[in-house]
């Protein structure tokens, strides 16, 4: 099945279980916003649902390399807000859809596919102040007021028909939520509006030049337009985007010099965009793109040769990007990976090392020197870097399963157990939770120490309660 395919399925899964779900999740119908219309503990609690829900049910990018870029352009940006009563939170899904979002409580999506279509770093900060004025508008919220009859679960389904964007996501939640619900699934034209107005203030106070907004809204549009695919839901809604461009580009022009002509360090946008396309984009797509001899051009060849399993070649392309950029961690982070996946520990070792001192923040780097450890009978050291990994990204299920085998070998047995379930649990694999989960906790039960279990269990009661009721 392609990524396509499949990841399209997991979105559209998203939804047939957000219809299922929430009359059961917010099991209040008789609840309406008459008295105080929607709290903003109303909204994060919205927010966190649906947070969990995405999690449940499609992919999330956890590299740090592009998770936390996606993080410092959303604190850029939430920096040059007024005060807000949200914490906001990123999140960059792996799906080749043009798309970003924001919902209410202050979590923000953005798909791998936008990434990987936009040119420069301001169009994709354009894209997201615009979404991030939704929020601090509480757009959906006050939609939700005046309708007035409507629920909190009623909201959250038409949070996920706006996130799904295009005929298919709207469809199936209307069908859900029924006609009288379903103006809910679109932003007004006001609405839309404001945001590109509001948006655009974020954008610039930001430090960000203000054709960014414009840029990338006129990239998406294009995009859109080359490959069939639907219209994100902001660039689709009245009135057109030709017009909402126009407005914007004409508030530009009022503007003063020194802003309109911001310069823009694209360096750190260049790098995402590359590790994305290496990664998950098409092959040969990708292998026309890095025709360079620059570090990062080599690198991402050879990402997409080792794809292809041609594994001389990917070597080649790797000591080629090792040679253009010694001292680039990205760079030396993906050799060690490779020479790791292909078996030379000695090689990995060395290039790993080099990646962690010249970068401390970069868990991947940590997550592979910590396995290379393991796999060469050096248990003890590789525990330090898995529990340093785990601080970072503590839904990651491959890394847990990785250390709760480091600690299996180790004779830690309760910890391992643990560690297990938490790789089934951010796996989404049911059975095996449920399997592993019981080992836990039968081992817990003769150990004086439960703390870990109880924080194991109030993760495996969240995640159960979606599965019970799907």
């Amino acid at each position: 099945m392609s990524f396509r395919c499949f990841a399209a399925r997991r979105w559209t899964a998203l939804l047939v279980l957000l219809a299922f779900l929430l009359p059961q999740l917010c099991p209040v119908p008789a609840r309406a916003f008459f008295f105080g219309g929607v709290s903003i503990k109303d909204e994060k609690e919205m927010g966190h649902k649906f947070d969990v829900m995405v999690r449940s049910s499609l992919p999330v990018v956890e590299d740090p390399e592009v998770s936390q870029y996606v993080k410092y352009l959303l604190d850029r940006l939430v920096k040059a807000l007024p005060p807000q009563p949200y914490s906001f939170k990123a999140t960059v899904v792996l799906h080749n859809s043009l798309n970003a979002f924001a919902v209410p409580g202050g979590y923000v999506f953005v798909f791998t596919g936008m990434i990987m279509n936009l040119d420069r770093e301001d169009e994709l900060a354009g894209v997201l102040a615009h979404e991030l004025a939704h929020v601090t508008q509480r757009h959906v919220a006050a939609r939700l007021e005046r309708a007035q009859y409507l629920t909190v679960g009623s909201l959250l389904l038409a949070i996920a028909g706006v996130a799904a964007g295009g005929p298919g996501g709207g469809a199936l939640a209307i069908g859900a939520m029924g006609a009288g619900q379903s103006a809910m699934l679109n932003y007004s034209r006001v609405d839309e509006s404001e945001a590109d107005h509001i948006g655009l203030q974020y954008l610039t106070a930001a430090g960000y030049p203000p054709s960014g907004m414009v840029g990338g809204f006129k990239v998406l549009r294009q995009k859109s337009w080359m490959s069939g695919t639907s219209v994100p839901t902001y660039l689709s809604t009245h009135p057109a985007i030709g017009d909402r461009i126009n407005g914007l580009q004409a508030r530009i022009q009022t503007m003063p010099a020194d802003i309109r002509d911001r310069k823009l360090d694209n360096r750190r946008f260049t790098r995402v965009k590359t590790l994305l396309w290496a990664r998950y984009g098409d092959e040969q797509a990708a292998l026309q793109r890095f025709s360079g001899k620059d570090g990062l051009s080599s690198m991402g060849r050879g990402i997409v040769l080792a794809r292809q399993n041609k594994i001389n070649e990917a070597s080649t392309a790797f000591d080629q990007a090792l040679a253009a950029a010694p001292s680039d961690p990205l760079v030396l982070r993906e050799a060690g990976a490779f020479h790791y996946r292909k078996g030379d520990m000695g090689r990995a070792d060395g290039l790993l090392r080099q990646a962690m001192r010249l970068d401390p923040r970069d868990y991947m780097a940590s997550f592979f020197y910590a396995r290379m450890l393991d796999e060469t009978g050096r248990q003890a050291q590789a525990d330090k870097y898995y529990t340093e990994v785990l601080r970072y990204v503590p839904e990651d299920a491959e890394v847990h399963e990785s250390y709760a085998r480091s600690l299996g070998k180790a004779g830690k047995n309760l910890d391992a157990y643990i560690h297990m379930t938490y790789s089934a649990l951010y796996s989404n694999n049911k059975k095996q939770t449920e399997r592993y989960f019981n080992q836990a906790k039968a081992l817990a039960n003769r150990s004086p120490d439960k703390r870990q279990f109880q924080r194991l269990e109030a993760a495996y009661k969240e995640r159960k309660e979606i599965w019970d009721k799907s």
